[in-house]
């Protein structure tokens, strides 16, 4: 009896030795636990293959990129100026964005690029931005320039018949893209989403660098 209970001691003390070498090798082969993803309030679009750039003339004929901007948040909309609602909201939202941000609020670049360059002449597109506040950038291409740039940002606009004869308006992608401190697109923001939620995402932005 004395002899089979020691065997049984032995075969223990040996299986829990085992279990001890098996425990310290899945914690040694295991990946580390990955960091949280960061919990932005817009589309997470990080790694996207379009929006990838714009090289567009601004309001005095300057072709304009991403590149001019770099070391800044860059907030990109599509609209026109005589759109009655979606556009002027945004672009009053962005400013009022940039206010609540204080000293950072210089950090943040809001690039209005034109769907509409029939009517948008560059003197109707820097009168239009100004309105919003000093720093704003409107673009302008011709027809051909517009279409691609849309389509590159995955953006739909077309033109819709008004009440009389020549006139018009357009419908158009209702969103924001956000493009980081290094010029690569980070984000899409839904009309509507509110200063509050930009705020906060642009903020996290911001502590990246």
């Amino acid at each position: 009896m004395a002899f089979q209970a020691l065997r049984q001691r032995r075969r223990l003390t040996l299986l829990l030795a085992c279990a001890a070498v098996l425990s310290a090798c899945d914690r040694a082969g295991a990946p580390a636990a990955s960091a949280p993803a960061t919990a932005f309030k817009a589309v997470d679009i990080t790694g996207a293959n379009y929006a990838q750039d714009l090289n567009l003339p601004d309001a005095d004929g300057r072709v304009r990129s991403l590149a001019d901007f770099k070391g800044r948040l860059v907030v990109v909309f599509f609209g026109f100026t005589q759109c009655p609602d979606v556009c002027p909201t945004t672009l009053l939202e962005l400013a009022e964005v940039k206010k609540a941000l204080g000293p950072d609020g210089d950090k943040v670049q809001g690039i209005f690029v034109s769907i509409d360059p029939e009517r948008d002449t560059p003197e109707v597109l820097k009168a239009y931005v100004g309105n919003f506040g000093a720093g704003f950038v409107a673009l302008r291409g011709t027809p051909e320039q517009t279409r691609d740039i849309a389509k590159n940002f995955k953006v739909f606009y077309s033109k819709v018949p008004g009440k009389t004869e020549g006139s018009y308006s357009m419908d158009h992608t209702a969103g924001s893209y956000v493009f980081d401190t290094r010029g690569k697109v980070r984000l899409f923001t839904r009309y509507g989403a509110g200063t509050e939620a930009l705020v906060h995402d642009l903020r996290l932005l911001l502590k990246e660098g």
